[in-house]
């Protein structure tokens, strides 16, 4: 190598590389929840330290819970960084709270195949309690039917709803007058309806294609001009880190449900069998994560009276036997408490039917265990104090006429007898009075 090509290699070491500019991808499928809500809202807020070109979320949701769809909205409407939505792939949808995050997005973007709409939201818990409503689901609804007309808090909820959906439509430039029916009459809009209709700006096939079309697309972004430069750029996949994901995982109702019986059963088995402590704490541990995560959930308060209702009949079954009277209602208790422990209509917030069936089974293999072991052991002969010694055999150590000692279960007892009793002959024990035993002649008993 001579000293240019040497010179040009110090210079190219020497020269910074410039990284090539990323865009962020953040993909929600399923339910949007406590975890979804934290894990977006966190990369937003991170996104406006790092500053890549744009926010992409790929969407595929049958709705939510309202309290972390409006967390969503809001982190995307403060952000400075520009972010788009896109539903797909083909089949994907945006149904209830999606609809919102739609809406929300400063570039809306759908695939062939895809659709959104039904966002008529529910009150969760009691009517007339004060908890905040979340919407409602696309298999909520029956068809397009107007959603029907309730209390004042139902109309309330609607009526706050339809204002919030239309300022982010009036936000950014979409239909105000579909997204008003999609909340008061739970419409619904395919891909192409939602261009025809200004809902969304774009239809692509995929993410490569979505990209294109977004290459110099110009947006308003905090009243400034944006402008999309898309050629060439990178995605970097963003994911949960482990607390979200944990978050996730606790706060799925099956998950909730089981750490919540895991606990309550492992508290149980310590207050029975006292032993290392590795139930109870094993129990206490799952505990305390239902309860964090039940606080996060739509949870209904009758529907867990009743599970803890249930739960103590079965307990009190076992204390105070009745024979399955009840440990049968407890049961029935358990079993309708565990349907209603979530008190929304959405299929993603309640606990599975498997896992109902399952735990009442098992609730009711135990009720019957404890059932036949109490019947058994009243059934049974005394093992063990004075009732025990009423028909055991011995031997009278002394005369007996009509007291003497008898030898019995290897110990000396003081002996009484209405029959004059040789000594070292059989006798058998027909009752206890005090420290005396009342005895016979085993040939006699035999006779």
């Amino acid at each position: 190598m001579n000293w240019r090509g040497l010179l040009l290699v110090l210079l190219l070491l020497g020269t910074p590389v410039l990284a090539q500019e990323r865009y962020w991808q953040l993909d929600i499928k399923g339910a949007i929840g406590p975890g979804t809500s934290d894990f977006i809202v966190t990369e937003l807020a991170q996104a406006q330290l790092d500053s890549p070109a744009f926010l992409l979320l790929t969407m595929d949701t049958p709705g939510g819970l309202y309290s972390a769809t409006r967390d969503i909205i809001s982190a995307m409407l403060e952000s400075r960084v520009p972010v788009v939505v896109y539903v797909g792939p083909g089949g994907a949808r945006a149904a209830s709270a999606g609809t919102y995050i739609l809406y929300a997005s400063h570039v809306a973007a759908m695939a062939p195949g895809t659709h959104l709409g039904a966002a008529t939201p529910v009150q969760i818990g009691p009517p007339g309690s004060t908890e905040r409503p979340r919407d409602q689901t696309e298999e909520e609804q029956e068809g397009d039917q107007p959603a029907p007309e309730g209390g004042a808090m139902e109309r309330k909820t609607l009526n706050d709803a339809v204002a919030y959906i239309k300022s982010l439509a009036q936000l950014r430039g979409r239909n105000a007058d579909w997204a008003e029916q999609a909340v008061r009459e739970a419409a619904t809009l395919t891909a192409s309806e939602a261009l025809e209709q200004q809902v969304i700006e774009l239809v692509a096939v995929d993410i490569p294609a979505l990209l294109q079309a977004l290459d110099g697309r110009e947006i308003s972004l905090h009243d400034q001009p944006y402008t999309f430069a898309t050629a060439g750029l990178l995605a970097e996949q963003r994911q949960p880190d482990w607390r979200q994901r944990f978050i996730m995982i606790i706060t799925n109702p099956n998950i909730a449900y089981l750490l919540m019986l895991v606990g309550m059963y492992g508290l149980l088995l310590e207050f029975y069998s006292p032993g290392f402590g590795v139930a109870g704490v094993i129990g206490a541990i799952c505990l305390l994560l239902a309860l964090l995560a039940l606080q996060m959930l739509p949870l209904s308060t009758a529907g867990l009276a009743l599970l803890l209702l249930g739960l103590a009949l079965m307990v009190a079954e076992a204390l105070s036997p009745s024979f399955g009277i009840l440990g049968g209602g407890g049961l029935v208790a358990f079993a309708i408490g565990s349907v209603l422990l979530f008190d929304t209509p959405d299929q993603a917030f309640r606990v599975a039917w498997p896992f109902v069936a399952a735990f009442t089974l098992f609730s009711l293999t135990l009720v019957l265990v404890v059932v036949r072991l109490i019947v058994k052991q009243r059934r049974a002969a005394p093992v063990s104090g004075t009732a025990a010694m009423v028909g055991e055999q011995g031997i009278a150590l002394t005369p007996i006429d009509p007291t003497g000692t008898v030898l019995v279960q290897g110990e000396r007892w003081l002996a009484h007898s209405q029959h004059p009793i040789a000594q070292h002959q059989a006798i058998v024990v027909l009752a206890v009075e005090d420290l005396t035993l009342n005895v016979a002649p085993l040939e006699e008993t035999k006779s």
